[in-house]
Formats: C-alpha cells, sequence, structure tokens
C-alpha cells in the first residue's frame, strides 16, 4: 500500500509553475481544503454534543462521531481517487478525572454517561491531509434552569478564556512561551490548573503533532526541552487547553491505550504475521493520522498486533491519562490558521455561558485587553471596496 505522505498529489499543486506542489497556506486550495476539513469537524461536534444525555453508552459516541467524520469526508473530491481524507483523530469521550483518549473497545464493559458528568469530546479530520482538530466540554443535564456548580462553572470558563487568549497571541513574531505564560496566568485567575506537559502542536501536512510545539505548565525537565519556537505567517496550529480542579498531574492508569498513530521515523521488520497484517491494514485505513483499534473488525486480531508495532516504536501510543479521583478536567481545542491579514479559528464551539455560574474573572488588563481583540486587525477606511474584497479571499 502507498504511504499517505507522498509528495505527489496534483490537487494542491500551486498555479505558480513550480515542480513542486505549495502546501503551505500561501496556497488559496490549500486554505480551502482545511476549511472543508474543518466545517466537518465542527459539524460533527455539534452532532455528538446533541447525543449527550444521560444514560447514553461512551463507545455510541465515540462509533457516532467516527462514522459522521468517515462518510461527510467520503463524500468531498470523490473525483479525485488518489485524494485521501477521512479521520485525522477519532472520536473520544473523556469523563470528569480522565484527561484525554478515551475510546473504548467494543469487548470493553460498556461506559454509561450520568447526569452531572463534564464529558470532553476530541476528534478531527482531514482532506488530502490538511488536518483540521476541535474539542468541546459539556456537563450532562447543564441547562440555565440547571446551572453547573461554581467551581466547574470557574473550571470551564477559564478553560474557554485560555483557548482564545492563546488563539489571540498567534501573531507572527509571537513566541511560544509567552503563549505558555498566558495559559498559566489564565489557569491562576480563575483558581484552576492547567494539566502539567500538555501540548499544542503546530499542524502540517500529514503531521499532526508538527515541528513548533507549545506546553502549557511545562514541568521541570520539559521546561528545558522545550525547543523554543516564534509563530509566523502561514502556519496552522491546533490549540489545546487543558485545565483541572486538581493539582494537574497527569497519570496512566491500567487502562488500556487504543489511540495509535504509525512513527514516521522507526523502521523495523516484524516477526508476527498478525503484526504486519495489523501494520498494512492501519495505513491502510489511517496513514499517518492517528486511529483507534475500535475501527478494526477483528478486534482480537489487532490487539495482537498492536503490541509488536508498540514495542518496537512503529505506533506512538495515544495513552488515556487521568487526574486525581473526585477531580474535574475540562478541554477546549481549536484550529487556527495564521494568515497575512489575520487569525482564522476554523474549528471550536462557543461556550454556551447562560448554563455556567461562574464566580471568577479575568483580573489582569493584559489578558482582558488580549482576550477582546479582532482576530483580524480592522481595515483601514481609506481603503476601496475592491482593495478589502481582495484582501478577505486571501
Amino acid at each position: 500500500k502507498r504511504m499517505p505522505d507522498r509528495r505527489d498529489s496534483e490537487s494542491s499543486s500551486s498555479s505558480s509553475g513550480d515542480d513542486e506542489p505549495d502546501h503551505t497556506l500561501a496556497n488559496d486550495l490549500v486554505v480551502t481544503k482545511y476549511g472543508m476539513a474543518a466545517d466537518i469537524v465542527n459539524a460533527t461536534l455539534k452532532s455528538v454534543i446533541a447525543e449527550i444525555k444521560e444514560g447514553v453508552e461512551v463507545g455510541h459516541l465515540c462509533d457516532f462521531g467516527d462514522k459522521m467524520l468517515t462518510e461527510k469526508t467520503s463524500k468531498i473530491f470523490k473525483k479525485e481517487k488518489d485524494l485521501l481524507k477521512g479521520i485525522a483523530m477519532p472520536t473520544c469521550i473523556s469523563i470528569d478525572n480522565t484527561i484525554c483518549h478515551f475510546s473504548p473497545l467494543r469487548s470493553d464493559p460498556p461506559v454509561k454517561l450520568e447526569k452531572g458528568q463534564l464529558v470532553k469530546i476530541d476528534l478531527g479530520a482531514h482532506v488530502d491531509g490538511f488536518i483540521a482538530t476541535a474539542a468541546h466540554s459539556v456537563v450532562v443535564g447543564a441547562s440555565a434552569n440547571n446551572k453547573v456548580d461554581e467551581k466547574r462553572s470557574n473550571l470551564l470558563k477559564g478553560a474557554y478564556d485560555a483557548l482564545e487568549i492563546a488563539i489571540r497571541s498567534l501573531r507572527p513574531g509571537t513566541k511560544n512561551m509567552e503563549i505558555t505564560a498566558s495559559i498559566g496566568k489564565v489557569a491562576e485567575q480563575y483558581g484552576v490548573k492547567a494539566i502539567e506537559n500538555m501540548v499544542s502542536h503546530q499542524l502540517e501536512r500529514n503531521k499532526i503533532d508538527g515541528e513548533k510545539q507549545i506546553v502549557q505548565n511545562p514541568g521541570e525537565k520539559l521546561k528545558s526541552e522545550v525547543e523554543k519556537s516564534t509563530v509566523e505567517v502561514h502556519e496552522a496550529y491546533a490549540i489545546d487547553v487543558l485545565f483541572t480542579t486538581g493539582e494537574g498531574k497527569a497519570r496512566d492508569l491500567d487502562t488500556r491505550t487504543t489511540v495509535f498513530k504509525k512513527s514516521d521515523e522507526v523502521v523495523y521488520q516484524l516477526k508476527m504475521k498478525a503484526s504486519r497484517v495489523f501494520l498494512s491494514d492501519a495505513i491502510g485505513k489511517s496513514g499517518s493520522m492517528p486511529f483507534t483499534l475500535r475501527a478494526f473488525e477483528d478486534e482480537v486480531r489487532a490487539k495482537m498486533g498492536v503490541v509488536e508495532c508498540e514495542r518496537h516504536g512503529l505506533m506512538r501510543p495515544y495513552q488515556v491519562l487521568y487526574e486525581k479521583e473526585g477531580e474535574s478536567v475540562a478541554q477546549f481545542k481549536a484550529t487556527v490558521l495564521v494568515l497575512p491579514n489575520g487569525l482564522l479559528k476554523i474549528t471550536g464551539l462557543p461556550l454556551d455561558v447562560n448554563t455556567l455560574n461562574t464566580t471568577a474573572k479575568l483580573e489582569d488588563a493584559a489578558l482582558i485587553s488580549k482576550l477582546n481583540e479582532a482576530l483580524k486587525p480592522k481595515k483601514k477606511k481609506e481603503s476601496k471596496k475592491g482593495d478589502k474584497e481582495t484582501e478577505e479571499k486571501k
């Protein structure tokens, strides 16, 4: 099977006549493909949230989201047979103190939602390798008449404000550590903690974990290891904020990892046939994107095959991580394009503040000012209408 990170896709070619296709955001077609993936992600996220009710099984929500992502991506670029598209992050539903990556197997005991649980939905899609991801948090059964308690209201509002401030900080020339510092300050003002060492990545074609990183609340060890970087025009980012009512230390318990992604750099000759078949199937289904073992018809063989692949570094595990029992974790994630005329937030849903009973708020003037910034600077009045339209199409 051909690898998905090939560079021969005609569909992304720039019109400049170069031999190399232009896979950057300077190419309008690339921006369009990001936008198409984003529309699918936003629609799916809304639909999954509408399904969240007391008594609903987590497995059903994961299936529902993944089916919708697959169906919607299959309906675009139908004529371009070589153009890969589909799930870029399988639907994960993580409850309360579960931080991330929970996508249970069909054979696992069913987990049913209960009233009052804080549910995080994380998912993504790609079109021709151009990735859009998003995450949102809701409380089961919350409404304007049945508001979320004060503690978790502050948690949700704090995480959402931190996301919006981080997005508005993605201006060309901004250093990644400045964004890290802002996220930390927001957590402090809302009386919550950012989960240690969680990473927001630059998005590149066929690469969900691109080169540049923004780490929230880096631990002592990671502080010295984080590569310093600067935001530049024509970059895409998935900004991912995870806040907790607890201490912010993530731990993996004995929950089986079900979400994996093929490692780009490792080559190893697998010994077991089951592992070779699994690897071939995984690449055929998902290429270099994360996938879930739920997607394999023969779950037993998939569970066997992944073991050798992971042991030798051919698969990167997305572990299910936990905060302390009794604590709550909120997550909000958005995909943002850094364009010459400003920022384009292409995924992410608004926070329903009517369901919250928030008592904390931002006091820091610089943070308030940043939160209120427009994503795109206002056009100068003297610019002609025609120029404005051209600008907005870029």
